[in-house]
């Protein structure tokens, strides 16, 4: 089995963190940023600590986890619980098993009246140049699209 790799990434937001925090966790904000990873992006569920989550593209395609923590405007944690094809989960394929150990975490900070936003990520070495390419994109949409609206208001 292929070893997990941790990958970082952050962006400063001039916006405040309640604003930040709300936008990601938005289901029409969420829709927006993580257009730089697919699309059609979406999540139905909760962000509540304990709840199950699904993130979904192509349609009916994607994964589902749990949220491990939340934190309000602090930090979110995510556990991959398994993958979703043609809207059923599967936790019991490799592509899964190999994909549960993993986290994605979101961590906020407010930095002289803005927001830090930090991500830190469990991948697989065969997706780590798709991570490392489209988060950063992902982060610089967020951080327009958070500082558009907040000069909008």
């Amino acid at each position: 089995m292929s070893s997990m790799s941790r990958l970082q990434f952050s962006v400063r937001v001039d916006a405040p963190v309640e604003k930040v925090f709300a936008f990601m966790l938005d289901p029409i904000g969420y829709r927006k940023w993580t257009s730089a990873f697919d699309e059609n992006s979406y999540f139905e569920g909760s962000w509540e600590q304990g709840e199950k989550i699904w993130f979904l593209g192509a349609p009916g395609c994607g994964l589902v986890a749990e949220i491990a923590e939340n934190r309000r405007n602090e930090f979110v944690s995510i556990r991959p619980l398994g993958v979703v094809r043609e809207g059923v989960e599967d936790p019991e394929s490799l592509t899964a098993r190999i994909a549960a150990p993993q986290f994605e975490n979101y961590v906020f900070e407010a930095v002289g009246g803005g927001t830090l936003v930090r991500i830190e990520m469990d991948t697989l070495p065969e997706y780590h140049q798709y991570m490392a390419e489209a988060w950063p994109r992902a982060l610089e949409l967020l951080q327009q699209l958070c500082e558009a609206e907040r000069l909008a208001t």
